[in-house]
């Protein structure tokens, strides 16, 4: 029985989604609830699977092609094996079947979605029709693995791959004459078109800098005080929790009592509307190949250090397999962003709106400081609170700031709320 692959249904928050990869070609097997094709939109991957044992028929929607809720993307058929399936010659369509037809069979009636690209070249499938005409190459010289001679999409990525030199991208000008042999060696580009999760990071950060008075403030933290603290528990606190201590759960819950004193630095502007949260949601950017994400730890002030910790490692292994949900990345009153992990001094984080501040943490480096008359050798930290100054005032920006880092260097304070 065949039925339809639909792509997910979106929240109300999420127009359109593109078909980012697809995991299984048509005619293979693939089992019941296996991961047959990702749908990125501008927020999450959406992750779509197999209805039951069975086969990929047909691909309607090849990747990079733009899908609407719920809207069909292929054809599956259950209960079919490979084997059966072998007649689909790699894309299961019927037109493409009958094109394998006429071709043996010396017919002139093939139909146009898979004729040659010429007399005796091979026949494509629509994807890589598409990839041939975008590129601007020659289907003969491609080598074509496909059943009965077909030139598949892939043959004509791996082509790509190897000759990266040999086309050029349709959105590429198409202004120049000069052959693709003319250009010099050693010198290769790839166009490669913006991810949606890309496209929509751009957007926002360019929003936050457009809409926003934004500044930023620095200061300096001494971590000694965190990293011996660290250094004399991490042990226990593993085997207890089951989990490390890390330093951002320190900065969490220091946020979190910086925020309370300071009430401004957590609230949101709402068109003409400044709205002060009664919470605090902070959202922890991570990094991924696809781009930056913002997951929230949702009452952080009712979280421990070990919640804390479990939370963020768990929010990191998500989004390094695109598994997290549009709703643990929404909301936040505050963000946290750590540019240390990868060696950054110092720089001046972007607003993450509606929000109207965010904290920027930086690598930990040893330098001399003047302490009690003496210069020591500390790990000192570079902190940046980059804010909307329609929302908070400086004095309030660098009160905070202080704040964070008064706690940070004397981490009873947090418990002694003072």
């Amino acid at each position: 029985m065949t039925t339809e692959i639909k792509a997910p249904v979106f929240p109300e928050s999420v127009a359109e989604g593109t078909v980012a990869t697809w995991h299984k070609k048509p005619g293979e097997a693939c089992a019941r609830d296996e991961l047959i094709v990702d749908i990125e939109t501008d927020k999450v991957v959406l992750e779509v699977v197999a209805p039951d044992d069975g086969v990929i028929e047909e691909i309607i929607k090849d990747e990079g092609d733009v899908v609407a809720s719920g809207e069909v993307i292929g054809k599956f058929k259950a209960g079919a094996t490979g084997s059966d399936s072998d007649a689909t010659a790699n894309d299961g369509s019927k037109d493409q079947k009958q094109a394998s037809e006429a071709r043996d069979s010396g017919k002139q009636d093939e139909p146009a979605q898979e004729e040659p690209e010429s007399g005796e070249g091979p026949i494509l499938t629509p994807a890589a029709r598409r990839l041939v005409q975008e590129n601007d190459l020659n289907p003969n010289r491609i080598e074509a693995t496909g059943k009965g001679g077909r030139l598949l999409k892939e043959d004509v990525l791996a082509h790509l791959e190897k000759s990266p030199a040999s086309g050029t991208q349709s959105s590429a000008p198409s202004t120049s004459a000069m052959p693709a042999t003319d250009i010099p060696e050693g010198r290769p580009e790839k166009r490669v078109p913006m991810t949606r999760l890309r496209a929509s990071i751009a957007k926002r950060l360019v929003e936050a800098q457009q809409t926003a008075a934004m500044l930023t403030t620095f200061n300096e933290v001494n971590m000694k005080p965190i990293m011996d603290l660290r250094a004399q528990y991490k042990d226990a606190f593993e085997k207890k929790h089951g989990v490390k201590l890390g330093f951002m759960s320190f900065f969490v819950k220091a946020t979190v009592e910086a925020l309370k004193r300071f009430p401004a630095v957590n609230a949101s502007i709402d068109g003409n509307d400044m709205v002060y949260h009664g919470y605090q949601d902070i959202g922890v950017a991570v990094s991924t190949d696809r781009g930056l994400v913002v997951p929230v730890l949702r009452d952080t002030d009712s979280l421990g250090l070990a919640d804390i910790e479990k939370t963020i490692n768990d929010y990191g292994k998500r989004a390094r397999d695109g598994k997290l949900s549009i709703d643990d990345m929404t909301g936040g009153t505050f963000t946290i962003s750590n540019g240390g992990i990868f060696g950054s001094l110092l720089s001046t984080p972007i607003l993450n709106p509606p929000q109207t501040a965010i904290l920027g943490m930086h690598k930990i480096q040893e330098r001399p400081m003047a302490m009690n008359g003496q210069v020591q050798i500390l790990p000192m930290m570079y902190l940046a609170v980059s804010y909307d100054h329609r929302m908070i005032d400086g004095k309030e920006a660098v009160q905070f700031l202080v704040a964070l880092k008064e706690m940070l260097e004397e981490p009873a304070r947090i418990l002694l709320d003072v």
